[in-house]
Parts: C-alpha cells; structure tokens; sequence
C-alpha cells in the first residue's frame, strides 16, 4: 500500500511540528488499513517525525509493529562507500536544517566531514516533468557547484529526497564517474526486508502481489506522477481517502 499526502505536500519547507502531526496521521491510517510495516519515504518525515513516532507513538499503537525511515539505513553505508570520508548531502530545506543526516553520520562516523546542501527547486522540477530540461540543468548545476564550493573532496553524495532519483543522471554527468550517487530509496528496500524478515513476515514470493495507492486530495494526475516514478501506470487503484481524521 502507499499513501500520497498529496493534499498537503511538500513537506520540505515545514515545521517539525507539522510534519510530525502529518506524518503520524499517515503511519495512522496505513496501521488501520492493516500495513505490519511502513516505510517513511520522505527524507524530511524521516528526520522530522521518525524517532517521536517510533519512541512515544508506536509503543502505544502496537509494539510488534514497525516504522522505517530513509536515513539511518543509508547513513549505515556511509563510510563502506567513502574513501575520501567526505560526504555531501542533497535535499529538502527541511532535511537540511534539521541537520539528521550530519548528526547520525557523526554519531556512527566521527571521523568523516559532512557537508548539505538545501535543493528547494528540484522537487517542482521533477513534479513539472522538467527534470530534463535545460531549467534542471541550471538548478542542478547550481546547486552541485555550491556543494563541492564547501567541500571539494566529496566523493559520496546522498541523493536525500525522493525526487532527486529522476535527476540522477544530470548530476552523475556533472559530478564525473568518481563521485558516488546513493539513492537513499534502494537502500531502504534493503532494510524493509530484513525488517519484514525479522518479524517473520517476508514470504519469500517475487511475484503475484498487488498494489494499492490512496492520496489524500484528488487522484486526477497521481497516474501520471506514478508513470513518471515508477515506470509504469497505477491505473483504476488510486482511491482518496482523508487521513487527516486520523
């Protein structure tokens, strides 16, 4: 199942506040609609929301449950894929400021140098269908320039959103073949199956299951958005659904 707060978002420029409450009425809904498991795809729920629903919510919700971020299993990389141990962070003001990144890189990591930078035009971009164009390249040249300004001996970067994917290619040829890209989403696939394995609930098929989208305001354009992502149509599944009663 995925659920779209598309009502509400981005997320990337709000208070931790209000994403925590956002978020937790997310992770609500989804429990209630049965999930075991829920994956907090967005790097800013993730640095904004994860550690308070996990330690004050989930015990209340259902211990045996679970909810997984995007950063720390990507953190737990960090130093097996930098040889510089100079690593540059790419996302949302909201990941950025909250500085989650940098902090679980220091408290794994001590000795590696961590460096963000704040991308505020590479969501619309990618949300546009402009994450090809020549506007793109501008932002994404900008912003990759600012970064290694900083730090010149970044060789990992952590692409920190779930949108910056779709530009990967355009900084992969800016930044050179040397420089390592992490998709922080492949990482936490990983991590999601080790959790469902963990909690004995992995069962080891590699087809025949289905998928369920909700959104929270109109699903008029999520077929395009999920062709854009995902690479194929969500077709007739996309149901609406208020979360916020939650």
């Amino acid at each position: 199942m995925y659920l779209g707060d598309n009502a509400r978002s981005p997320y990337g420029t709000r208070s931790f506040e209000v994403v925590y409450r956002f978020t937790k009425q997310a992770v609500e809904t989804l429990f209630n609609e049965g999930c075991q498991l829920v994956i907090l795809a967005c790097n800013t729920a993730s640095a904004k929301a994860l550690r308070t629903i996990q330690q004050r919510d989930l015990p209340q919700w259902d211990p045996a449950r679970r909810v997984l971020g995007v950063i720390r299993p990507t953190v737990e990389l960090m130093d097996k894929i930098s040889k510089s141990k100079h690593v540059g962070i790419l996302g949302t003001t909201g990941t950025i400021t909250s500085d989650s990144y940098s902090l679980e890189i220091k408290k794994m990591f001590p000795h590696m140098t961590v460096t963000g930078e704040a991308c505020p035009m590479w969501v619309p971009l990618v949300e546009n269908n402009e994450f090809d164009s020549p506007g793109a390249d501008y932002f994404v040249r900008k912003h990759l320039e600012h970064i290694l300004a900083a730090d010149p001996e970044i060789d990992t970067l952590v692409l920190g959103c779930t949108h910056y994917p779709l530009l990967k290619k355009m900084i992969g040829d800016f930044m050179g073949g040397d420089v390592h890209l992490v998709d922080s989403g492949k990482v936490t696939a990983q991590a999601a199956a080790a959790a469902l394995d963990d909690l004995g609930l992995l069962n080891g098929k590699t087809s025949g299951g289905t998928a369920k989208y909700f959104v929270s305001d109109t699903p008029d354009n999520f077929d395009e958005l999920a062709h854009t992502f995902l690479g194929e149509y969500a077709g007739g599944t996309v149901e609406r659904i208020a979360i916020e009663t939650y």
